[in-house]
């Protein structure tokens, strides 16, 4: 495909009819944040304003979140102090903050944040939370679309393929898979390796059921370097954004922390979710809700890894596995996580209640009184895995099953294995999907 052609697709692409449209928003904002501090202090300043033609985002539901994430942003008219759009959101920030590290240094962080751009004068607020939910920072700016100093971005030369084209950007949800650490020779092999994350994901339900919602690129720049930095070994790469194992000292935690460049890349082109695709052996990656997926893609569980950190950064899901040795907890007694598909019990009626079963299970939690035992089959984990590629009905199984959310204790998930839990688990437990599919409607 020629760079002309492709150039035309994507405009073609972002053509919106104001007539047709809930918001007729045709540009979008992008706001570069710097978040700062320790274990218990926070600091957020403003970095960059920048512009590009189009907007990618949601068009419905503007004035409300689907999630309320570990922090959001909210605009509004300066004027009459109209909600425009407010989104959710979490950060590698407020996940380094949980570190031991936190507690005797001062770090920073880079985050990039997509709005559509306002007609008139509009505050932006910033509100990030803690893990009981209170607020740690609140931040508010005004936003003047005629400032000289919001920077046009003009559209990125970095070269893209289309994977899938259910529609316009207006109507679909544009989804960006990006090669890390792929030289510009071994562009092929990424195009290959984005177009199987991207058939893994829609194979999965409720994606598959869905997949005419989505758009795809795949987008390609190229590393200097072969793969990706590995401290611990003393590796050090110079690739496309910067991706390293070793986050947070934890060896097969793979992150970025150069939002500012990752986003440069994808300037002017249609996206509101990214998937890092790091071109490696080694088994790792990670998943940031609504901030970007990044996994390896040529070890054994490149599939498994990458339709499990889509459902983090996508779907705001939570880790369903479980281990009492983290440094910090995350999750409290009395405190309902956010994420839908791990419960405290503390709001379990926002949760999965309306799955169960039986209409006795559901109104037991109108009583103050619990007994969980009631909740969980009593077959081994392994038989019940067999009994449903038997033909059993999955939904017989929802329950509540101790141990969640890294915590064996006091934290409670809907099934008794998904693939929010292990690698092997071969779906989305009916939680997860449940959850997947509200979130994709809030979009549409």
């Amino acid at each position: 495909m020629t760079r002309t052609k492709t150039l035309t697709i994507a405009l073609m692409l972002f053509a919106f009819s104001a007539t047709a449209l809930s918001a007729d928003y045709e540009r979008t904002l992008r706001v570069d944040y710097i978040f700062s501090g320790t274990a218990t202090s926070t600091e957020i300043a403003v970095c960059e304003l920048s512009s590009f033609d189009g907007w990618a985002g949601r068009r419905h539901n503007m004035d409300s979140v689907p999630l309320r994430g570990n922090g959001q942003i909210v605009m509004r008219d300066a004027q009459s102090l109209e909600l425009l759009y407010m989104t959710s959101f979490s950060t590698l920030f407020q996940e380094w903050q949980c570190t031991e590290e936190a507690t005797r240094l001062r770090k920073s962080f880079e985050n990039v944040f997509l709005l559509p751009m306002p007609h008139e004068k509009a505050v932006v607020s910033v509100t990030l939370f803690g893990f009981k939910g209170e607020i740690t920072a609140e931040f508010e700016h005004t936003v003047d679309p005629s400032d000289i100093l919001i920077r046009q971005r003009p559209v990125s030369e970095v070269p893209y393929r289309e994977l899938l084209v259910s529609g316009s950007a207006q109507d679909c949800i544009d989804v960006a898979i990006v090669a890390e650490g792929y030289t510009a020779e071994e562009a092929e092999l990424f195009y290959q390796d984005a177009g199987i994350a991207m058939n893994e994901i829609l194979s999965h339900e409720p994606f598959r059921a869905l997949r005419g919602h989505f758009n795809f690129i795949a987008v390609a720049p190229a590393s200097k370097h072969s793969g990706v930095s590995v401290p611990s070994e003393g590796i050090w790469k110079e690739t496309a954004v910067g991706a390293s194992f070793d986050t947070f000292y934890t060896e097969r935690y793979l992150t970025t922390l150069h939002l500012f460049k990752l986003h440069d890349l994808l300037a002017g082109l249609p996206y509101e979710h990214i998937i890092i695709l790091a071109n490696t052996e080694t088994y790792g990656g990670g998943g940031i809700y609504n901030s970007y997926t990044l996994t390896t893609t040529h070890n054994p569980y490149f599939r498994p890894v990458v339709v499990h950190e889509f459902g983090h950064s996508f779907a705001g899901l939570g880790d369903e596995y479980y281990y009492d040795d983290q440094y910090s907890e995350q999750y409290y007694p009395g405190i309902e996580p956010w994420e839908p598909n791990i419960t405290t019990l503390a709001d379990f009626p926002s949760k999965w209640q309306h799955l169960l079963c039986c209409e006795p299970e559901r109104d037991a939690f109108e009583t103050d009184s619990l007994d969980l035992e009631a909740f969980v089959p009593t077959a081994p984990v392994a038989d019940l895995w067999k009994q449903i590629a038997g033909g059993a009905d999955p939904a017989s199984f929802v329950g509540i099953y101790e141990g969640g959310g890294y915590q064996s204790k006091g934290v409670y998930r809907g099934y008794p294995d998904c693939r929010m839990k292990t690698n092997a688990a071969p779906v989305f437990c009916p939680v997860c999907q449940d959850a997947i599919r509200r979130l994709i409607e809030f979009y549409l």
